[in-house]
């Protein structure tokens, strides 16, 4: 870790990398989020040599934010292990307060103690964040903030009983999009279809949510899924000596049925 250091200090110190030194906190923000992706996607794939170099990468994005924040006087990177390991013992009482989960008021199941820790961070944010809503980051993606939006308002009781209840909210919300779209003529994306989609997309995150599914997590794997059985579906057209996007919509979708089916 000191070398890491002694890297980073190295490349922004005089006569370092000009490249590394014109860098700031927002013009390597986008490889930080980039890099955080790489890791998932290592992850998912249970690669776990791909898996130690993009944590090496995402880890150098860590010390070059500490490395421009020291710098200008703000905090180092000993600052930024020292908060995330006291916020670690701050958030779990039941292991480093001395008491057992239930003498410190947190359960002793998973559901239980994962409710304790959003108890914990609400009461961090409030003098900061008054609103229920407040510090949800907007660089976040689209489908993952609804989800921590709509979890947010339900924690102060803004929420369906039932999963039932928001699986009508979307299929009224997929009613009003056909609504919308029987207005237009076809082809065309109005303002009242670009903001009725975007309600649809909010009521399926906060679906996913009431039935305890990463709505992000799920997506990907649906994304993962179609391009895995449309790529099939193309070799499978070459191997009869036919061009996929030649054929109609009818054999394209025979092609369909045949893939699912081998799966």
């Amino acid at each position: 870790m000191r070398d890491l250091l002694a890297i980073i200090e190295r490349l922004r110190g005089p006569g370092g990398c000009p490249w590394d030194r014109a860098q700031t906190f927002a013009s390597i923000a986008p490889y930080t989020i980039e890099e955080s992706y790489e890791v998932a996607d290592a992850a998912e794939r249970g690669d776990v040599d791909h898996l130690k170099d993009e944590l090496g990468d995402l880890l150098f994005q860590v010390v070059f934010h500490s490395q421009i924040a020291r710098e200008a006087g703000h905090f180092d990177f000993e600052a930024v292990a020292a908060a995330i390991g006291d916020k670690l013992v701050r958030r779990h009482p039941h292991v480093f307060g001395g008491a057992p989960a239930a003498e410190s008021g947190t359960s002793s199941d998973i559901a239980g103690q994962s409710a304790a820790w959003e108890e914990i961070k609400a009461r961090e944010r409030a003098p900061t964040a008054p609103g229920a809503l407040d510090g949800v980051p907007l660089a976040m993606p689209a489908l993952m903030r609804a989800f921590k939006l709509s979890k947010r308002a339900a924690r102060v009781g803004f929420d369906f009983a039932q999963a039932t209840e928001t699986a009508d909210k979307v299929a009224e919300e997929l009613a009003e999009v056909r609504e919308a779209a029987a207005c237009n003529a076809p082809g065309t994306a109005s303002p009242e279809i670009f903001e009725e989609i975007g309600d649809l997309l909010f009521a399926a995150a906060n679906l996913a949510r009431k039935l305890d599914v990463d709505a992000e997590a799920a997506l990907r794997a649906a994304n993962t899924k179609f391009e895995r059985r449309f790529q099939t579906m193309e070799r499978l057209a070459a191997q009869s000596g036919r061009d996929f996007g030649t054929l109609n919509l009818s054999a394209q979708e025979a092609l369909w049925q045949e893939v699912k089916r081998g799966e």
